[in-house]
């Protein structure tokens, strides 16, 4: 027990998904072994405080009960609140906690951690920006525009007129930076495209439309750094619309094929795509990167790549690795010596780190 790795969890957050991190980080504490780690649990409030609690089982009734402590936990000088750990985990879903925020305070603080590096986060995080990086590597992304809200509040005629000259319904229209399916719309005729945009305007500055794709939704699991692994892929198969947030974390409805039923062609196709979108982004440790067939052409379409993936009972990223041989636990233990093997690397490369 006292070779025990010691794991600091982060979860909770500032972003609009942090109820959903508290259910991904419940499911990676249950299947981290405690043979293996020694594990700390730090809940960041919705202000952006930090605390240890427990776990991420606790009634959450009481995490916001008792004494919240700087940012820098590294830093404090109350042996009580200071953080020793051999390598953090942030399950921490959407803005500053998958878009490079916190990933940049480990790495001032020179500490290893689960998952992508600052640059990774950042340009995972942000669709827009991901969307148009696959494009220069050839990458087969869903037609869309990007909007921003400074210029829908000038000119909101213009931005109207621009959707519906580009777009046919339906369609879909979502904000650029958040995930969990938060803020965005399905847009079936022409009359709900304003309230569309509000929505979406609602949980980010920068927006964006897209082609709806009728056919199949289908979504593969990366692992690694350097040299990347893809899962099997599995199969989305929505109870409604699309898989919004209701039926993701409360319903429940929606079902899965895994692995989804595809051509060994079509498997190795998606896999590659996979690989070359997380690559293309620099990424490091996991991904989940989404996908559409096309019903009518049987066409593959990227639609997103996903730097922290979500973690619960019922995700795809870790069911897929499961159904491709590598059960929760053990993913678990390949993130985290993939954490330390990228930290220790960097380390060695540029001296910039304690070690």
């Amino acid at each position: 027990m006292a070779s025990r790795k010691k794991v600091a969890l982060l979860f909770g957050g500032r972003s609009a998904e942090h109820d959903i991190s508290l259910i991904s980080a419940s499911a990676v504490f249950k299947n981290l072994n405690p043979d293996k780690y020694q594990i700390t649990c730090i809940y960041i409030n919705r202000e952006g405080n930090w605390r240890t609690v427990e776990s991420p089982l606790t009634l959450r009734s009481s995490f916001d009960k008792g004494q919240f402590f700087s940012f820098l936990p590294w830093q404090t000088s109350s042996s009580s609140q200071k953080i020793d750990a051999d390598i953090f985990f942030p399950v921490l879903h959407g803005p500053y906690g998958e878009d490079g925020s916190i990933q940049g305070l480990f790495e001032l603080a020179g500490v290893p951690y689960v998952g992508a590096t600052v640059l990774a986060s950042a340009l995972g995080m942000d669709k827009a920006v991901s969307k148009t990086l696959f494009l220069s590597e050839g990458l087969p992304v869903v037609h869309h525009k990007i909007y921003l809200e400074s210029d829908f509040t000038k000119k909101p005629d213009s931005i109207l007129e621009s959707i519906q000259e580009n777009f046919v319904c339906p369609f879909f229209i979502k904000p650029a930076n958040l995930g969990s399916s938060i803020g965005i719309t399905k847009v079936k005729k022409s009359n709900q495209i304003l309230e569309a945009l509000n929505l979406a305007f609602q949980n980010d500055r920068k927006i964006i439309v897209e082609e709806g794709i009728q056919g199949r939704e289908i979504e593969c699991s990366i692992l690694g750094n350097d040299n990347p692994e893809a899962s099997l892929p599995g199969e989305v198969i929505p109870h409604r619309e699309f898989y919004d947030y209701r039926d993701k974390y409360i319903e429940g409805k929606t079902s899965f094929a895994i692995p989804a039923n595809l051509p060994p062609s079509v498997t190795k196709e998606i896999q590659n795509a996979a690989i070359r979108a997380f690559i293309a982004i620099e990424c490091s440790g996991m991904a989940r990167v989404d996908f559409f067939i096309q019903e009518k052409t049987e066409k593959i379409f990227l639609s997103e790549i996903n730097t922290i993936p979500g973690f619960t009972e019922i995700s795809m990223y870790p069911k897929l690795w499961e159904i491709s041989g590598l059960p929760f636990p053990a993913l678990l233990d390949r993130l985290i010596m993939l954490g330390i093997e990228r930290h220790r690397t960097i380390h060695q490369k540029s001296g910039r780190f304690r070690s």
